[in-house]
């Protein structure tokens, strides 16, 4: 649970930072004993457990926010407990799923933009979770760095309970670990882990796929988590300047939360037969996930309008449109294989749902692959 080595008693604080670059550094000086020894404390070895016990009471309120009836233990317990309501399942299945940012936590940290880090990784974990028809139960984080600064630490997890609110799980527990040497000081790492439940005779497999699906695609918000080594490795090569705002901006919008639009549009009538999270790997390597061994995803390229903010680092980078379906999502964060006659209700299901999907492709023969029709590779 949540803390430096100290338990989970993870709150709006008295000034909100937006912007997070050269935090002041805390005092870790030697101190001497009055015969002139120095004195080591666990302060000046690199862990402040003051600076700990704040972001632990920075962040209890959002925290708590996020607790629903499930919840069974307080903040200072050792472990979480939750208890679902199996009343409502026949043959309840447990889902779970852990994923971290990666790097673009390094783009947080140039750019000082850590407002929406959380969501990036909620999304990660219960996006996966809902490819298999799951509804999101809990989550857990993991924050580990070089040194804590409460400011951050509370930006970082009100995002993360902000974003379990709207996927309607409760964020019942984490772990704030402070470890120098391990971390240079500005460095953080997140990781999480969320649990969900769905009904076995429910569960989202590729052997419902059939010859003849649909596939739909929901839109990104750019990048989403995924990608960031090749994309800091055009903007270090070539100088791109992220200070301006506007790109920066763009590379640190959040990762899309998925799971109440699945949701609601299993709610209401939509039969997926298989969805995917298009993260690492992009498209190639992630649509292919859900398609039975005889069977291949043809997707159309040109239905669907590729964000600029892609088509900038193609162009930066000259990177082959190969190799950037194999790396990033380009500009569809989910995709869904459904049967032919759902597709209308689908798509008037996604007219009020803020989410904009696009018919893409369909389900042919083959031999479990994903083509990219319409263009030659380069």
């Amino acid at each position: 649970m949540n803390s430096i080595n100290i338990l989970w008693k993870r709150v709006p604080s008295r000034k909100k930072l937006h912007c997070l670059k050269n935090l002041p550094d805390r005092n870790m000086q030697l101190k001497k004993n009055g015969s002139g020894k120095k004195q080591f404390t666990y302060k000046n070895s690199g862990v402040d457990i003051d600076a700990g016990n704040e972001a632990v009471n920075l962040i209890k309120k959002p925290v708590m926010s996020t607790f629903n009836g499930n919840v069974l233990n307080d903040l200072g317990s050792f472990a979480a407990l939750f208890s679902f309501d199996s009343t409502k399942y026949i043959n309840p299945v447990l889902v779970s799923s852990t994923d971290g940012v990666g790097t673009k936590l390094l783009l947080a940290r140039q750019t000082g933009l850590y407002e929406n880090i959380g969501q990036d990784l909620v999304a990660m974990c219960i996006n996966d979770l809902v490819c298999c028809g799951a509804e999101p139960l809990f989550f857990l984080d993991y924050i580990a760095c070089g040194k804590v600064y409460p400011e951050k630490i509370e930006i970082i997890v009100s995002s993360i309970a902000k974003s379990c609110l709207l996927c309607g799980a409760a964020l019942v527990g984490g772990e704030t670990a402070e470890m120098p040497d391990m971390y240079a000081r500005d460095d953080i790492d997140l990781a999480g882990f969320a649990v969900g439940v769905v009904e076995k005779e429910k569960i989202i497999n590729p052997s419902l796929v059939t010859e003849g699906d649909l596939v739909f695609g929901a839109a990104s918000s750019g990048f989403h988590s995924n990608g960031y080594s090749l994309v800091r490795k055009i903007i270090n090569d070539k100088k791109i300047n992220l200070d301006s705002g506007a790109i920066g901006r763009k590379l640190m919008e959040p990762t899309i939360l998925y799971s109440r639009f699945v949701l609601g549009a299993a709610e209401n009538g939509i039969e997926f037969k298989g969805i995917a999270h298009i993260t690492g790997g992009g498209f190639y390597e992630n649509i292919n996930r859900v398609l039975p061994p005889d069977l291949d995803a043809a997707i159309e390229y040109g239905s669907w309008k590729v964000p600029d903010i892609f088509n900038f680092f193609r162009n930066a980078g000259n990177l082959e449109l190969n190799e950037m379906f194999r790396v990033f999502n380009m500009g569809i964060g989910m995709v869904f294989i459904i049967a032919p006659g759902s597709g209308g209700r689908f798509i008037e299901f996604s007219k009020n749902s803020g989410v904009q999907i696009f018919q893409i492709g369909s389900v042919v023969k083959g031999s479990k692959k994903v083509l990219i029709n319409n263009f030659n590779g380069k």
